[in-house]
């Protein structure tokens, strides 16, 4: 079965209650920042690659993630100037 990309907010932790439905999506960020707080550029750069990695592979779908590359790239080609 083919699955699309989610982009409803989809964010949570079990046995959290959260009291504004952002609240998830912002304790993701937090966890994200302090992941490359104290890094190089490089390092930091790494880090993204590997967690992009990790996470394409749970899940998995190659409809999906191609999906998610698809937008990904969405107006960015357009936005970079040579």
């Amino acid at each position: 079965m083919t699955q699309t990309l989610n982009l409803a907010p989809n964010f949570n932790e079990a046995g959290k209650r959260y009291f504004r439905d952002f609240t998830p999506g912002d304790d993701f960020y937090q966890a994200l920042i302090d992941t490359h707080r104290g890094l190089s550029d490089a390092q930091s750069a790494l880090v993204n690659a590997k967690l992009i990695l990790l996470l394409a592979n749970h899940v998995g779908d190659m409809h999906v993630l191609r999906e998610a590359l698809t937008l990904a790239r969405a107006d960015v080609a357009a936005d970079i100037q040579p």
